[in-house]
């Protein structure tokens, strides 16, 4: 019983490393040359310990001289965690590739599900357009702001039809699209508001998934405070850091209730397309106190972006 407990906890070991350690932080990242090393170095560890065991359990408990030595031993112990290693790896690397083909078919779902809501819910742009153009010309030349307010809605409606069919777009446009939204929000506040959007100088030469941040912005905006008494505080900032994006989104709010949980969908379907588009590449940090509501996004980019 306790020869096979001895094996048996060695041979998991060993198993167990490769699986937890070597695979995922080094094959995984790319280390060949490390990660060979050290599963060399486990393998061999295995192979010495259990051949020394097996030369004193033969050789000198059970008496058998022939096979007191460790070179009697090599071979078999080579060939049960040859066999273990080997197994236990190409059951994980299944596992992997189903989950992988797994995460790809969801992924192509939720976009053809994506495309036919879309479908269902646009206008003709054509005559969208139109129109808008036809009233921009209506609106007397003196009243800057009407038109002005006019064009940025255009430029948010032509960049939700026509710029955000890819799977990415560049952020600068993504901004400009936030910056719009933020402008005319504005517009609906009186001097109580406090409304900040800073963006750094990073903010450029690297990709994201459309309409991915807008629903934060959105949520701010609806569940901001509305005290008479007091300023209402809408703080937005966007930077980079390396190749790390990180949104942050901060609103004073009037009850302890999380503006989360009472922001419909579009929070819960932002979610999701994190983990679907991220998975393990984004942390996303919900804080609510009596007074304020903040949420911080943050993404890890691809590895080809370039700082500028």
């Amino acid at each position: 019983m306790v020869e096979i407990l001895v094996r048996n906890s060695l041979l998991a070991l060993v198993i167990y490393t490769n699986l937890l350690v070597i695979l995922p932080r080094f094959m995984e990242s790319k280390k060949y040359v490390s990660g060979i090393l050290l599963m060399m170095l486990v393998l061999g560890a295995y192979i010495v310990l259990m051949s020394f065991h097996d030369g004193y359990l033969y050789g000198v408990v059970l008496g058998d001289l022939s096979r007191k030595g460790i070179e009697t031993h090599l071979f078999y112990n080579l060939s049960i965690v040859t066999f273990y290693f080997v197994f236990a790896t190409t059951l994980h690397l299944s596992k992997q590739w189903y989950l992988q083909r797994e995460l790809i078919r969801k992924i192509q779902l939720e976009k053809i599900t994506t495309e036919l809501d879309y479908l269902k819910a646009q206008i003709n742009p054509h005559f969208l357009f139109n129109s808008i153009n036809t009233i921009y010309f209506q609106i007397d030349k003196q009243n800057v702001a009407a038109r002005e307010t006019l064009n940025k809605f255009s430029e948010m409606l032509r960049y939700q039809l026509y710029e955000c069919n890819g799977h990415e777009i560049a952020i600068e446009k993504e901004v400009s699209y936030l910056k719009n939204y933020v402008e005319l929000q504005r517009l609906r506040k009186d001097e109580n508001y406090v409304i900040e959007f800073s963006c750094d100088p990073g903010m450029k030469n690297f990709s994201l998934p459309p309409l991915l941040l807008i629903s934060f912005i959105e949520n701010a905006f609806k569940h901001v405070s509305h005290f008479t008494d007091k300023k209402n505080v809408i703080k937005i900032d966007l930077s980079r850091k390396g190749n790390f994006f990180r949104l942050n989104v901060l609103n004073s709010k009037e009850d302890s209730h999380s503006s989360s949980e009472s922001g419909g969908i579009g929070l819960k379907n932002v979610k999701r397309r994190l983990e679907l588009l991220y998975k393990d590449r984004y942390l996303l940090d919900v804080t609510a106190s009596e007074e304020m509501f903040e949420v911080t996004l943050e993404l890890k980019l691809n590895r080809d972006v370039k700082d500028s």
